[in-house]
């Protein structure tokens, strides 16, 4: 071995010069949490903190809105939500197996429906039902306000539902079809009885999400001409901020709202880990 060489073999390895991949990771996530906290510090030090709990954390006004918040706004929140969801849950369910259908024309009119209703904000078609007597004179729809409200919302969420029943549909493996069809079970029973079951458990979390949506579109309900036993969480807070000249109402229908969406929101995450862990 020449002198070179040995001296090669014998020179020490030198250090791996600057900082490893995973030491920059921390100083950059150090950064970004001392950069966080000096905006919340700026940000509490120049906030008027007497103003804040006058105008918005009042508990005299936002106890003046007790008990109706929850026994007037909330309940008939709760209930146009969920008949709309019903309604929306039904004709999805009726436009999915439609859009799967062997005969072309149903085909057609789902994806028709599916299209133009998902297109449509939820406000045109709350004032297009508004309208409807002046285009079918005396008609009026059962229920009133709250028959509107379910129609409103679900025709709209019909077109959404529909494509997630396709899409559970569609993802149940199709041996369980042919192995009910094959001990003579007929089509249709073995659609009810064997597929749509498991789409169902299929497409929860998006359904579970879809009735947050609801949750919220239900504030636009007021464009149909609500009384006030009618109100529902968004126009009772807004009512009430206007009556009492304090945007506290207001604040006390969020945290209201988030009672329910919060909730939902981990049922949604939880059957979504549940179904990515059984797969």
């Amino acid at each position: 071995m020449s002198a070179v060489s040995e001296q090669q073999a014998t020179t020490p390895t030198e250090p791996r010069k600057g900082l490893s991949p995973r030491k920059k990771q921390r100083i950059s996530r150090s950064v970004q949490y001392v950069v966080l906290l000096v905006i919340v510090v700026v940000l509490a030090a120049l906030a008027d903190w007497g103003a804040i709990r006058e105008s918005f954390l009042n508990l005299d006004v936002a106890g003046k809105g007790l008990p109706d918040l929850f026994t007037v706004a909330l309940r008939n929140t709760v209930i146009y939500t969920l008949s709309g969801f019903a309604l929306g849950f039904v004709l999805g369910l009726v436009l999915a197996l439609m859009r799967l259908s062997t005969v072309a024309p149903y085909r057609w009119i789902s994806a028709i429906y599916i299209e133009i209703f998902r297109g449509l904000p939820i406000l045109l078609i709350f004032l297009l039902i508004g309208s409807l007597p002046l285009a079918f004179p005396g008609f009026e729809l059962p229920g009133g306000v709250y028959g509107s409200a379910a129609l409103g919302l679900g025709v709209v969420s019909a077109a959404y539902m529909a494509e997630n029943f396709r899409a559970g549909i569609q993802a149940v493996p199709k041996g369980q079809m042919e192995a009910a069809r094959s001990l003579g079970m007929p089509h249709m029973r073995a659609m009810v009885s064997i597929v749509i079951p498991q789409a169902i458990r299929i497409v929860l979390p998006p359904l579970t999400n879809q009735l947050v949506s609801l949750l919220k579109d239900s504030s636009l309900v007021l464009m149909l001409g609500v009384t006030a036993s009618q109100v529902e969480l968004a126009k009772f807070g807004n009512d009430q901020s206007s009556t009492f000249a304090n945007p506290t109402p207001i604040l006390a229908t969020g945290l209201t709202y988030l009672l329910i969406t919060i909730p939902l929101g981990y049922v949604a995450r939880r059957l979504e880990a549940r179904q990515g862990a059984g797969r």
